[in-house]
């Protein structure tokens, strides 16, 4: 989701230059649920949001909430960092940092690209780990557009190789109207501890820069069999 930038005033920005800014376009690609972007591809500086997703599984007897409130802040033109803390029910089980950086636009303006890195410290085997993913977003049409991201997770410290494991994260969006999108996101992670969900979900804005996204899918973890999982992200822009 978008929202207008914040000014920021230590820029300085000359008219050309701020000229310039204004006439930039990118295409209009959402971001997904689940697997969000820390803000839009594209971010101006200032824009910042907070947001937080819970999930849940609707089956089985472990229904523990996963919810994880998050601060995303555009330093600059095109860099934006996030801060996350990751719950299970009541206990705070992750400190997240993210950051991602876009390159820019090719195939005529329709596909913008970039990289995000996350960093993630867990309490409670006191280790950390890092992801880096790839990111190209495509806008088809006026109403299709597609996100794809692809890159390694679960990098632990000073542990072997085999900790890493492939993510590949696929969103088909189809724009309902200015206020509304359906989506079909498709997550997916390699090696001993990976699976995949697949997340079907709707995203509205409510009322001025606060926005909802509801999901309902099915989540596969290798070993377990696959259960239902429901999914709301609630956001604020300023």
């Amino acid at each position: 989701m978008r929202a207008t930038a914040i000014p920021v005033s230590v820029l300085a920005l000359s008219p050309a230059h701020a000229s310039a800014q204004e006439d930039r376009h990118y295409p209009d690609v959402p971001e997904p649920m689940v697997f969000d972007l820390v803000r839009g591809l594209g971010a101006r500086a200032g824009e910042l949001e907070v947001n937080t997703l819970a999930t849940s599984p609707l089956s089985g007897q472990d229904k523990v909430v996963e919810w994880a409130p998050e601060i995303e802040y555009a330093i600059i033109d095109n860099l934006a960092i996030e801060f996350e803390l990751p719950f299970e029910n009541m206990t705070l089980t992750e400190l997240k940092v993210g950051i991602q950086g876009t390159f820019g636009t090719f195939d005529g303006g329709r596909i913008v690209h970039g990289v995000q890195y996350l960093g993630i410290y867990h309490r409670e085997d006191k280790a950390a780990s890092h992801a880096l993913l790839y990111l190209l977003g495509r806008q088809h049409d006026a109403r299709w557009s597609t996100m794809t991201m692809v890159g390694v997770g679960d990098v632990r410290v000073g542990q072997s190789e085999s900790e890493a494991g492939l993510l590949v994260n696929h969103t088909t969006f189809y724009k309902v109207n200015d206020a509304q999108t359906a989506g079909l996101e498709i997550n997916y992670k390699s090696g001993g501890d990976g699976g995949f969900l697949i997340m079907p979900q709707y995203h509205m804005d409510v009322v001025g820069n606060f926005g909802v996204q509801v999901g309902l899918g099915v989540d596969k973890q290798r070993g377990e069999v696959a259960r239902p999982v429901g999914g709301l992200r609630a956001i604020v822009e300023f």
